[in-house]
């Protein structure tokens, strides 16, 4: 490795850890499935609240997880219809947030100007989604492609995952393939070496070669005949937030980042298999069983060795975000660069709205809190 990228990657590893995010994106919140009609959670977007609801039609709709007349949490209320009902005095809000019905109000009683900061949503690969940005960005702003969703052949494993760390600790994690020595227990990968790498503004990519040997590799068909060990190239490919992986046509991975604060993050993460077994078991009524299966005894202990590893790192940088490490992969520097550039660029492009707004004297866009528009 250049001297050159261990000298960089001081400052920058800092300024990564600090940094929040760009709101301006597409964003994973929860499962679809598991939002019925009627539902209400609580999800926490880089510590922004939001109640997250399915009304009477099906529609997802996020609103601020705050009444604008008390500030009460909305996901304790209740959904009425296609609308939400806070649960302190039964005031009511639809989609938009707007206040439509205060039950003590005789019916010709004009309604307060009542207002909760609603926020775009859509489903997407058994995904619900919300953009926390500007809402005029959501149109124009696509959510990462999965073009092996719903297609034969593939066989979807699901993997959630729930981190006590800054994303950017999570991202680099994935984008870290030298950390295979974690996982030689479980034979993983070994011998990894990096071949490509390239950088932009809205991302990284990074070509490893990878050999695999025993029980993961039979299982995925990896090896040559008569042999259960193969060399192969793992690419990976981060376009801010997200990611997507793929080993050859062998397997792909798309994971999607939730940052929900500086020392939390989920993830929301599909992994699509070429698995060496019938149709009928992999489409048919027990695919859900075999999915759990596999996530259960392969997927579940490989992440919760990486869990173990990213928290610590987390816990070490909480007690002194000072301290002086030193980084060798480039392709990790090249990722701190992305997700620092992200979050700064936010802030200048505020800044000039602001100057702008002060200038020509018009209302100032919404305030930035640490990558979160309030």
């Amino acid at each position: 490795m250049e001297s050159s990228a261990v000298l960089k990657g001081q400052p920058i590893y800092r300024r990564a850890r600090a940094v929040g995010i760009n709101p301006n994106y597409w964003y994973p919140v929860f499962w679809a499935d598991q939002l019925k009609p009627g539902d209400i959670v609580s999800v926490q977007v880089w510590e922004s609240s939001l109640a997250v609801y399915r009304d009477a039609h099906g529609t997802v709709n996020a609103l601020a997880d705050a009444c604008p007349h008390k500030g009460v949490e909305l996901h304790r209320g209740e959904v009425q219809g296609n609308n939400l009902v806070c649960p302190y005095h039964g005031w009511e809000f639809n989609g938009e947030g707007q206040c439509v019905s205060i039950p003590y109000f005789p019916k010709d009683q004009k309604l307060p100007c009542a207002q909760a900061r609603s926020y775009p949503t859509q489903e997407a690969y058994g995904i619900v989604w919300v953009f926390p940005g500007e809402p005029d960005l959501a149109d124009v702003q696509p959510l990462p492609e999965v073009p092996e969703y719903g297609q034969p052949g593939w066989f979807m494993v699901r993997i959630p995952g729930h981190f006590q760390a800054h994303f950017s600790i999570c991202n680099e994690n994935t984008m870290d393939v030298f950390h295979g020595f974690l996982h030689k227990e479980l034979q993983g990968w070994y011998d990894p070496k990096l071949l490509d790498l390239k950088q932009d503004e809205q991302g990284v990519t990074a070509d490893y070669q990878v050999s695999y040997e025993g029980f993961l590799s039979k299982l995925l068909g990896l090896g040559a005949k008569g042999s259960d060990s193969t060399t192969r190239t793992v690419s990976i490919n981060y376009r801010y937030p997200h990611y997507a992986t793929a080993l050859e046509s062998v397997s792909s991975l798309y994971l999607m980042r939730l940052p929900m604060g500086p020392t939390e993050t989920k993830s929301f993460s599909l992994m699509f298999l070429k698995l060496p077994l019938p149709q009928w078991l992999l489409s048919g009524p027990l695919a859900r069983g075999l999915e759990k299966v596999i996530l259960n005894s392969i997927f579940l202990k490989f992440l919760h060795q990486d869990v173990e590893m990213m928290e610590s790192e987390q816990r070490n940088y909480s007690i002194d975000p000072q301290r002086n490490y030193v980084e060798v992969n480039p392709a990790i520097i090249a990722l701190q660069r992305v997700i620092v550039g992200q979050y700064e660029r936010l802030e200048v492009s505020h800044s000039s709205a602001l100057k702008v707004a002060k200038e020509s004297s018009i209302p100032p866009p919404q305030e930035v809190s640490n990558g979160m528009l309030v």
